[in-house]
């Protein structure tokens, strides 16, 4: 696999995580990002430019090493944030209020409401530890012992 076919695949997982079309991210960015272009990035039929690919990683907030290819994938990345599956949280309980909570203020914050995955940043995180009076390694793993986090992308198209 080329360098830019997995620039553009790392690229559409972001977005895919985020529950964006093509066409979101176009009306989101009041047109910055065109949806054609983002497309043509994604399948690696065109090279994005290290600026470009800056800023688009800074529109999807997130940092430029996570569209970058390396070890860790995007939604398993130590420390950086991972993606929530919040159909699993919602079936939870009472335990876990406090934190579904969060994650609708998230939403709201940033204009996502897709309702089935959410990608937390390290910042989020931290809070979250902190609702959940935990440190965000134990957060992590108790998350993971849930099955609440997602591991990425299943490759099935643009539907999560």
């Amino acid at each position: 696999m080329s360098y830019t076919t997995e620039v553009g695949e790392r690229l559409r997982r972001v977005r895919v995580e985020q529950g964006l079309s093509l066409q979101d991210v176009e009306r989101r960015s009041d047109g910055q990002w065109k949806a054609a272009v983002v497309g043509s990035y994604e399948r690696g039929d065109r090279n994005i430019s290290a600026t470009r690919l800056l800023e688009l990683a800074a529109f999807y907030g997130v940092s430029a090493g996570d569209v970058l290819p390396g070890d860790a994938p995007p939604a398993a990345r130590a420390g950086g944030g991972l993606v929530l599956d919040l159909v699993r949280l919602g079936a939870l309980g009472d335990a876990w209020s406090g934190l579904r909570r969060y994650c609708e203020t998230i939403q709201q914050q940033r204009g996502d409401y897709n309702r089935r995955v959410l990608s937390l940043r390290g910042e989020d995180l931290r809070a979250i530890a902190v609702i959940q009076e935990a440190t965000v390694d134990e957060l992590v793993a108790q998350l993971r012992a849930v099955g609440a986090l997602t591991e990425g992308d299943s490759g099935t198209g643009e539907q999560p």
